[in-house]
């Protein structure tokens, strides 16, 4: 006799489940009407702005500063806040608020050229003074807390959130910043006091010994690239375990206890695989180049979208219970199983 409760019988059934759907949902008469897009609406302060100036700051670094359409004061913000800058190609992508937040009348963002990257080579090369965009916000999930001391250390663009802390902090902070080379370093001119470490000059910044100087209690935070954020985060505890350690990262977090996985995008029927130090954003990024996203970290929800098949292994801080039953956020969550399928 045959068995038919073992595990090749459930994998039979689950394959048949997975045909039978994308025959309904994916390729049949009905699968337009089945399968309508179903964007997620967003809540939060909405404003239409114009760029007011555009200045150079260091190779490859703009600033703008932004004022809103037709006059007024702009929302008020707290050192670490960003907004989301909606750009007229249709990208969004979020910048730390770096200039004064006592000025309500302007907000400042300053902005890297990357490499092959959409958005900056956008707001670089096609926006002028008077060009009108789009920001939500501001929001901060990079808040100042109340300490006795600070020691801030920023890296490259990530003086953008901290040269408004440094300054909040005044006489209880002191702000070290390093960077490839002075010519590549914004704002250099605006911290006289700062500790400037340039890797051409001093070489590559010793995060340890930079902690040590840290006083006991202090609160430290770090902003810059990934192979920093990593070197405060194994040292800080025994440099200074009475401190607390915050950290903001500009680019997308690295993968633990990942696992391949597939992925269907179910207008489609088009099959990825999802490797194991990959994000499921990326994947999709490869069959869709232009699919949504912005923070790359699990908070913004810009990259939201619905599942409509498969359990998942929700990694976000943003979606409530209700809603972690049927949608995910690509760039952080990933299957809980072997596969999801996608409302893409």
């Amino acid at each position: 006799m045959t068995d038919t409760t073992g595990p090749a019988a459930g994998l039979r059934l689950l394959g048949g489940v997975m045909d039978a759907y994308l025959k309904v949902f994916v390729s049949g008469p009905a699968a337009p009407l089945l399968s309508r897009p179903n964007p997620v609406r967003r809540s939060g302060f909405d404003i239409d702005v114009g760029i007011g100036t555009r200045t150079r700051e260091a190779d490859d670094v703009v600033s703008l500063t932004l004022r809103r359409a037709g006059g007024g004061s702009l929302p008020e913000w707290r050192p670490g806040a960003h907004v989301d800058v909606f750009l007229p190609s249709g990208l969004r992508r979020q910048y730390s608020l770096c200039g004064d937040p006592a000025d309500r009348d302007r907000y400042r963002i300053a902005v890297r050229r990357i490499p092959g990257g959409s958005a900056s080579a956008e707001l670089h090369d096609a926006l002028r003074v008077g060009d009108r965009l789009r920001i939500r916000g501001p929001r901060n999930a990079f808040t100042l807390v109340d300490a006795p001391s600070y020691l801030f250390v920023a890296g490259g663009i990530g003086i953008t959130p901290i040269l408004p802390m440094a300054r909040a902090a005044g006489a209880r902070g002191r702000l070290v910043y390093a960077g490839r080379s002075r010519s590549t370093m914004p704002f250099l001119d605006e911290i006289p006091s700062a500790r400037i470490l340039p890797d051409d000059e001093c070489g590559t910044p010793d995060m340890a010994a930079l902690l040590d100087t840290a006083e006991p209690g202090a609160a430290v935070y770090v902003c810059g690239p990934p192979p920093m954020l990593a070197a405060a985060q194994r040292c800080m505890f025994e440099s200074n375990p009475t401190g607390s350690l915050h950290t903001e990262r500009f680019s997308a977090r690295p993968v633990v206890d990942g696992r391949e996985f597939g992925i269907t995008l179910a207008r489609t029927g088009t099959t990825l695989r999802v490797g194991a130090e990959e994000t499921a954003l990326a994947a999709v990024r490869r069959a869709l180049p232009n699919v949504a996203y912005s923070c790359q970290q699990g908070f913004c929800g810009f990259c939201e979208v619905g599942v409509l098949a498969g359990a998942v292994d929700h990694r976000d801080r943003l979606l409530t219970e209700s809603a972690r039953a049927q949608r995910i956020l690509l760039c952080v969550s990933r299957a809980a199983g072997d596969q999801l399928v996608l409302d893409l």
